[in-house]
């Protein structure tokens, strides 16, 4: 199962640019594929990026489906957020600049 970071006010999935299998870049949910992993290394991933507040992130686990749905849903648009709501539904969201 991967494990995602939520935003816990906003609900909001962390989305960035990764690199697939194949060596594809493109614009996805960032996750981990075991939990101890994913709270290892998440909170120095956050720190690493400017103007990030690790405390309002909190770990979830989605099942391997709704993880690749959510990413089929940004259409590899980094203008796209997506968020994960308490009835286990994705909603696309258009950021604001």
């Amino acid at each position: 199962m991967p494990y995602v970071l939520q935003n816990k006010n906003t609900e909001q999935l962390f989305t960035c640019m990764l690199v697939n299998h194949y060596g594809l870049a493109y614009y996805g949910v960032k996750f981990w594929p075991e939990q101890e992993e994913a709270n290892e290394l998440s909170r120095d991933f956050l720190l690493s990026i400017t103007g990030i507040v690790p405390e309002d992130w909190q770990v979830i686990e989605l099942e391997e489906g709704e993880m690749k749905l959510c990413n089929v849903k940004l259409k590899n648009d980094p203008n796209l957020s997506i968020c994960w709501l308490p009835t286990r539904k994705s909603e696309v969201r258009k950021l604001e600049n």
